[in-house]
């Protein structure tokens, strides 16, 4: 519960002194590994990207425009909902679905090919740099304690 949604009690009833006030237990923020941290930065980039991919569909009249903004806003909602949920194993293995999609995109247009391969490297990279880290991390700590 944060401060702002507190509220505060009322200045014209007097507090009953034989009652002690309860102070309610604040919640523990989850600590964010590296890999859902990496990860789901380098999908919401993408879903931006696929934005743009939606835009250039549509402008060059490549399908329908309904079809174009339909299958355009499905795939940024998906990606970006995959972005928030990477913290699950499930949600990792979805992205990296995600970048065959992307790829598969080149069908429609050609240079999406490119983009696709690049975003695909940058998660790839970021996947396997991110667990190496949080190796690191968890050898330095085993070695602290």
């Amino acid at each position: 519960m944060s401060d702002e949604s507190r509220v505060e009690p009322d200045p014209r009833v007097e507090p009953d002194p034989r009652v002690e006030p309860v102070e309610t237990p604040r919640r523990v923020k989850r600590e964010r590994g590296v890999v859902e941290s990496l990860l789901s930065i380098v999908l919401g980039m993408e879903a931006a990207a696929l934005f743009f991919v939606t835009l250039y569909v549509f402008g060059s009249k490549i399908l329908d425009p309904a079809l174009a903004w339909g299958a355009g806003g499905a795939a940024v909602l998906v990606v970006g909902l995959i972005a928030g949920l990477q913290r699950h194993g499930w949600a990792v293995v979805a992205g990296a679905i995600a970048q065959l999609g992307l790829i598969a995109l080149g069908f429609l247009a050609p240079a999406v090919f490119v983009l696709g391969a690049v975003f695909a490297a940058i998660w790839l990279w970021c996947f396997f740099k991110a667990r190496s880290i949080e190796r690191m991390r968890a050898a330095a700590s085993a070695t602290v304690t």
